[in-house]
């Protein structure tokens, strides 16, 4: 009986139950892997993007180091290696004796004398007649010496003479740079503006190339390190400063030049129609202009506004104008930009707002106010009518070639930008003819040369608070063919009349007796 109870137990609780908890347990187990396992792909997805950021930003900056490294050594490497600061290519003299600068008529403007015991001076024979231009070799360097540096320093003579010099231990002669100046003219320009502060800039119309810039006061490059503590001597009046593109002054009047083709512009059909009485007066608002010297021209239309050069005509004609079409205008002729000289400069500026005043605006017509232009600026924009509207890119070097006169690198004129239709450039530049024959310009007429022009009288608050006036004149000679485009500026040399227009006339009349003979 109790075994019968204990099989009867026995069959009601079967053996195979007991062992069913270790399936049950991996079946707990799988379960949680399960789990785990669908969690898994979407940490793993985290993961990769977390890794593609990062191989994202690795790359970028890989290729912007790329970037700067091609900018650096290409697109940057003039500037870099013309630098005063950059010492490494001073040891460059070590292996060459720097080039040769030449004018345009092949004379020699700066040298390396070497002496018997291979000390070396730089030596420039014209002195200061070229000095902001040709500029200097030591304490730093300015000018082509500095721009130019590493072509002065480099030879590209021939590769024998070179392994045979340096096998000797002898220096190498530098490639020469020849600039586009002529002497001639160069000299003419230095001599004429005699001892006024100031600047002359002289280019060809049709090219671009600059034939003279004098900028006064000047220095002697050869003796740069004795004077250096009284040229930058707070009195000293900024000699090392080359005025013709580091100066920005008033326009005055010559600015007329541009404010009159932005009132063309704005009245196509009926400029020729513009009519104004000027009785030496012109107020509105709280701002009054006044014609220069007290002048009372009557009645006048655009031209003879022009000739006059009316400051009351130009300050009505400022109220006039589209304010934006005008900065636009200003601007396709360089200002607010760099002009890319290849030499150190300042940008001319034009600042006119579209909701500006009307005395803001009187006085920005007539060349005053906030607008400040560089010589070379003034001289472009002579050019530019000369050259039948189209205006070229300035330069001053013609070409680099061998101490023994191979061609190394030569530059080509281009433009930089049309900048008024032929008829424009026609109508003004007829306005200029008349200046020169009947205006203000008028002490150029008669000469055995054509001329065009326009004056300035710019005036300017001085240091005292008192009010002086810059004497400027901008023009071109030979109207059928234009040769000379000029801008001359006298600093405190009164209206453009009575100085800055003799200026231009003696050198017009040394060139055209020294070159024809007439």
């Amino acid at each position: 009986m109790k075994k019968k109870d204990i099989n009867s137990a026995y069959e009601e609780n079967p053996v195979e139950d007991s062992p069913a908890e270790e399936p049950s347990g991996k079946k707990k187990k799988g379960k949680k892997k399960k789990q785990e396992t669908e969690g898994a792909p979407e940490s793993r997805k985290e993961q990769n993007k977390v890794f593609v950021k990062a191989s994202y930003f690795f790359v970028l900056m890989f290729l912007s180091l790329c970037g700067y490294l091609v900018y650096f050594n290409i697109a940057d490497r003039e500037s870099i290696n013309s630098n005063s600061y950059n010492t490494k290519q001073d040891t460059k003299d070590n292996m060459v004796i720097r080039g040769n600068i030449y004018s345009s008529d092949g004379e020699i403007l700066a040298t390396t004398n070497v002496a018997e015991d291979g000390s070396e001076t730089r030596e420039y024979p014209y002195d200061r007649v070229f000095a902001h231009v040709v500029g200097y070799a030591s304490n730093g360097r300015s000018g082509t010496e500095s721009t130019y540096n590493t072509e002065l320093t480099s030879c590209h003579a021939s590769l024998f003479e070179q392994i045979k010099n340096e096998a000797q231990d002898v220096k190498i002669q530098g490639d020469s740079v020849n600039l586009s100046l002529s002497t001639l003219l160069q000299r003419a320009a230095y001599d004429a503006l005699g001892n006024y502060r100031g600047a002359v800039v002289i280019m060809e119309p049709s090219t671009g190339r600059i034939l003279a810039m004098v900028s006064k006061p000047d220095f002697s490059p050869a003796s740069i390190s004795a004077d250096w503590e009284s040229l930058n001597d707070e009195n000293s009046g900024s000699p090392l400063l080359n005025r013709a593109v580091q100066g920005l002054y008033p326009p005055g009047s010559t600015f007329k030049i541009i404010t009159t083709l932005a009132y063309m512009r704005q009245h196509p059909n009926d400029y020729q129609n513009f009519v104004f009485n000027c009785e030496g007066l012109v107020t509105r608002d709280d701002v009054s202009i006044t014609c220069y010297g007290g002048s009372v021209h009557g009645m006048e239309d655009l031209e003879t506004a022009f000739k006059n050069s009316c400051n009351g005509a130009f300050a009505t004609i400022g109220t006039e104008l589209d304010n934006a079409e005008f900065k636009k205008i200003c601007e396709s002729f360089g200002f607010n930009k760099d002009l890319s000289i290849n030499m150190a400069s300042a940008d001319s500026r034009f600042t006119l707002a579209e909701d500006a005043s009307y005395g803001e605006e009187m006085t920005t017509a007539i060349g005053q106010g906030d607008t400040l232009a560089t010589p070379l600026q003034m001289a472009l924009v002579a050019s530019a009518v000369a050259n039948g509207g189209t205006l070229m890119k300035p330069y001053y070097v013609d070409s680099i070639s061998t101490y023994d006169g191979d061609e190394v690198k030569t530059f080509k004129p281009s433009s930089y930008a049309t900048v008024m239709s032929a008829d424009e450039a026609e109508t003004i530049g007829n306005y200029m003819i008349t200046t020169v024959q009947s205006g203000t310009a008028s002490a150029l007429s008669g000469a055995s040369y054509t001329a065009a022009g326009k004056t300035g009288s710019a005036e300017y608050d001085t240091a005292s608070g008192e009010r002086g006036t810059h004497s400027w004149f901008v023009g071109y000679t030979n109207v059928d063919n234009p040769e000379l485009a000029i801008a001359v500026i006298a600093e405190d040399g009164g209206s453009g009349s009575s100085t800055a227009v003799p200026i231009a006339k003696y050198i017009f009349d040394t060139y055209y007796q020294n070159k024809y003979g007439y």
